[in-house]
C-alpha cells in the first residue's frame, strides 16, 4: 500500500508538473492572449441511405484558458437551424483536480434566436454555453452534431480565428459513389496540408494547419473571407444503382437549383396589384419611366424586413402577399418589381442572384451557393442592365446600392442566364459640391454655405439623418457641415430635395467662427481649408488586409473670402495638383477683385487599396496634407 501510493504520488506529481510545463510554455510563446485554441475540427460524413445523400457533420473545439484575464471569456456558442439540424452535442470543462483532469459539465445553457434586428428574422437558433470553473490551466470543450439536409448548402471551413490556434482541420468521408470537389482560398504560403486515403471501403479527404497565426481584424477591411484561409466544400456528384446523379460543380448546374426556386413565381395574376402598378405606371409612356416608377413605389411602399426560415431564404415570396403585408426581404422585393414590370407591359425584367462586396468569389470560380447572398432585379435596357435593388431606402434609379459595386449578377432569363458584372459608381456620380463665402468681422469669419450630395452620399445622409427632428436634426446637420474646429457655431439652416431621389439633397447654412484667425502684428493668417478631404485616411503601415472605399468620392469644393477694407494680400499659396491611379486632386487660388477664391476638387478612383498601394496612397495623402497647412496672409495698409 505504500509503495502504491508513493507510486501514485508520484505519478500525480508529474502529471501535474507536465501540464503546468505546457501551460508555462504556452504563455511564452503566447504573451498577447489570454486564450489558446487547442484544436478546431470539422468531419463531414457523407453517405447514401434510401436513395438519398446524407450529410453529418461533426464539430470540435477545445482551447486553453491561459491567464486570469482569459477566465472572463466562459461563453461560446454555436448555431443549427431548420436545414441544419441538431442531433446532440456535448460541452464541458477540464480542470487540474490534484494533477488529474476533471470533467464539469456544462449546465448553463440557453437556445436563443440568432441574428434578430429590427430588419431581419430568420430560423438560426443559438445555443449559448457558459463554461464553470474556468482558472489558468483550464480548458474548454464542446461537440456537437449537426445533419445537413441539403447536400447542395454545405458550409464553408475557415482555418482561422481572432485567437492562436495549434491544430485546424477539415476531414471528409465520403462512399466512393459520391464525388467531392472543392476549392482553397487566401492560402498563399501553402500552410494548408491536403491528404487523402482509403479506408474501410470510403475515401477520407483530409485538411490540416498546424499553429494558425491569429487573424488582425481591421476597419475598412473588404470582408473576413478575403483574408482568412478557408476552404469550400462542394458535392459534384453521386451515383446509386449504377445512374449518376449530377449536383454541382459549374454555373449550368448552380442555375438548375436555383431556378427551380423561381420556377413557379407569379403565375397567377393578382387583380389589385395590378390596379396598383396601372395606376402608379399612368401617363409614363416609354418602359423606362414605368420601372422607373415601379422601383420607387417598392422603395416607398414595401418596407424591408428580412426573413430567412428555411428554404424561405432562397425562395422569393407570391408577388401578392408582399403587396397585402407591405414588407418583404430582398427576395421579395425582387419579386414585387419583376410581377409588376410584367402587369405594365415592361419586358426584359428579371430575378437576379448577387453576392455582396463582402464575398470574395466569382460565379466561375466558386459555383456553389457560397457565392451569393443576395437578390434584385434587373432592367435589361437594350444593351445596357439597370440594377434594381429596393432594399435601399435612398438609392435612386440607375445606380446599384453600395454593397454590390463590382459583384457579378446570375440573370434569370427564364430558360437560360447571363452572368453580368455590376459597375463600380464614378465619383463624379457621388460628387459633394459646396460654395463658401466667408468675411471677417471682429476676429471672427462670419459665413454662409451651400452643399449638396449627390449619389451614395445623398442616400447615405438622409438613411442616417431619417426622422430626426428639432435639435436632433439640428446637430446631425451640424456635424455635416462644420467647418474649421469646435468653435464652429450654425446659425441656421434650410433643407431642398429631402424626398426627390433624382435631385442632390441640399442645405444652405449660415454660421461663424471663432479661434481660427491667427494675428501678428499687422498681419493675419487664414487658411481656406475649412474642410481637409481625406486628411486622416493614411493607412497604417503594419495593415494586413486591403482597405476599401464603401464608394468613390468626387470633392468640388469653392471657398471665397472677402479681403477686409485697409487689408492688402500679402500672401497667397502656391496652386497644387496630383494625379496617379489612387487620387486626381487640383488646388488653385485665384484673386478676383477684392476677394481670394480656392478652388477644390479631388476625385478618388480606386475602391479598393491592395497593400503594394499603400506607400503610394500615404505619400499622396501627406502631399494634400502639406497643402491644406497653406495659409493666406493678410496685411493691414
Amino acid at each position: 500500500m505504500k509503495k502504491l501510493s508513493i507510486a501514485l504520488f508520484i505519478g500525480i506529481a508529474t502529471l501535474s508538473l507536465s501540464a503546468q510545463n505546457s501551460l508555462n510554455e504556452y504563455k511564452k510563446q503566447y504573451p498577447d492572449y489570454n486564450e489558446l485554441v487547442l484544436n478546431d475540427s470539422q468531419v463531414y460524413d457523407f453517405t447514401i441511405e434510401k436513395n438519398k445523400i446524407k450529410v453529418l457533420q461533426d464539430n470540435h473545439y477545445e482551447s486553453l484558458i491561459l491567464n486570469d484575464n482569459g477566465i472572463q471569456n466562459n461563453k461560446e456558442s454555436f448555431s443549427y437551424s431548420d436545414l441544419v439540424q441538431l442531433q446532440g452535442y456535448d460541452a464541458y470543462s477540464l480542470i487540474n483536480d490534484n494533477g488529474k483532469e476533471k470533467k464539469i459539465k456544462v449546465t448553463q445553457t440557453n437556445e436563443v434566436q440568432s441574428g434578430q434586428r429590427s430588419v431581419f428574422y430568420d430560423d438560426v437558433k443559438e445555443r449559448q454555453l457558459i463554461f464553470p470553473n474556468l482558472e489558468a490551466g483550464a480548458k474548454k470543450v464542446y461537440n456537437y452534431l449537426t445533419e445537413i439536409k441539403d447536400p447542395y448548402l454545405l458550409h464553408k471551413f475557415i482555418f482561422g480565428s481572432n485567437l492562436p490556434i495549434l491544430n485546424s482541420s477539415l476531414e471528409i468521408r465520403t462512399d466512393k459513389n459520391i464525388n467531392i470537389g472543392y476549392k482553397i482560398f487566401n492560402d498563399n504560403t501553402n500552410s494548408i496540408v491536403f491528404t487523402k486515403s482509403e479506408k474501410k471501403g470510403k475515401w477520407i479527404y483530409n485538411w490540416t494547419v498546424k499553429n494558425v497565426k491569429p487573424i488582425k481584424f481591421e476597419g475598412n477591411s473588404p470582408g473576413f473571407l478575403h483574408i482568412v484561409p478557408h476552404i469550400n466544400i462542394f458535392i459534384k456528384d453521386y451515383t446509386i444503382n449504377n445512374k449518376k446523379t449530377e449536383v454541382l460543380g459549374d454555373v449550368d448546374k448552380l442555375y438548375t437549383y436555383y431556378k427551380g426556386f423561381v420556377k413557379d413565381l407569379n403565375i397567377t395574376e393578382d387583380p389589385i396589384l395590378k390596379e396598383i402598378t396601372l395606376k402608379v405606371t399612368e401617363g409614363k409612356t416609354t418602359d423606362e419611366e414605368k420601372i422607373k416608377s415601379i422601383f420607387y413605389w417598392v422603395k416607398d411602399n414595401i418596407k424591408y424586413i428580412a426573413f430567412e426560415n428555411g428554404y424561405e431564404g432562397f425562395i422569393p415570396r407570391e408577388a401578392s402577399l408582399i403587396c397585402e403585408r407591405k414588407f418583404g426581404d430582398c427576395k421579395d422585393m425582387a419579386s414585387i418589381i419583376t410581377a409588376m414590370a410584367k402587369y405594365a407591359n415592361v419586358k426584359d425584367v428579371y430575378i437576379s442572384w448577387i453576392g455582396t462586396r463582402e464575398i470574395p468569389y466569382s460565379y466561375t470560380e466558386m459555383p456553389t451557393p457560397a457565392v451569393d447572398n443576395h437578390m434584385i432585379a434587373v432592367y435589361k435596357k437594350e444593351d445596357k442592365y439597370i440594377f434594381l435593388d429596393a432594399t435601399d431606402k435612398e438609392t435612386l434609379y440607375g445606380i446599384p446600392t453600395s454593397f454590390i459595386q463590382g459583384k457579378e449578377a446570375l440573370i434569370n432569363e427564364g430558360d437560360t442566364y447571363k452572368i453580368v458584372t455590376v459597375p463600380v459608381v464614378p465619383a463624379e456620380r457621388n460628387e459633394i459640391k459646396e460654395e463658401v463665402k466667408i468675411k471677417i468681422e471682429k476676429e471672427k469669419l462670419v459665413g454662409s454655405g451651400k452643399i449638396e450630395f449627390n449619389g451614395y452620399n445623398r442616400s447615405r445622409l438622409l438613411m442616417r439623418i431619417g426622422d430626426a427632428t428639432n435639435k436632433t436634426r439640428f446637430e446631425m446637420i451640424k456635424s455635416l457641415v462644420l467647418k474649421g474646429n469646435n468653435k464652429f457655431n450654425l446659425k441656421d439652416y434650410t433643407e431642398e430635395n429631402i424626398n426627390d431621389k433624382d435631385k442632390p439633397y441640399q442645405i444652405s447654412y449660415n454660421f461663424d467662427l471663432g479661434n481660427y484667425i491667427l494675428k501678428v502684428d499687422k498681419d493675419t493668417y487664414i487658411s481656406l481649408f475649412l474642410d481637409k478631404p481625406l486628411e486622416k485616411a493614411t493607412i497604417e503601415k503594419d495593415r494586413v488586409a486591403k482597405f476599401e472605399f464603401e464608394h468613390l468620392n468626387y470633392i468640388n469644393s469653392q471657398y471665397e473670402l472677402e479681403i477686409p477694407q485697409n487689408f492688402s494680400l500679402n500672401h497667397l499659396p502656391q496652386n497644387f495638383s496630383v494625379d496617379n491611379a489612387y487620387i486626381k486632386a487640383t488646388i488653385v487660388y485665384e484673386v478676383i477683385n477684392n476677394t481670394i477664391r480656392l478652388n477644390l476638387q479631388l476625385k478618388q478612383k480606386k475602391l479598393l487599396l491592395d497593400k503594394s498601394d499603400f506607400e503610394l496612397w500615404n505619400e499622396t495623402i501627406k502631399e494634400l496634407k502639406n497643402n491644406y497647412s497653406e495659409t493666406i496672409i493678410l496685411s493691414e495698409k
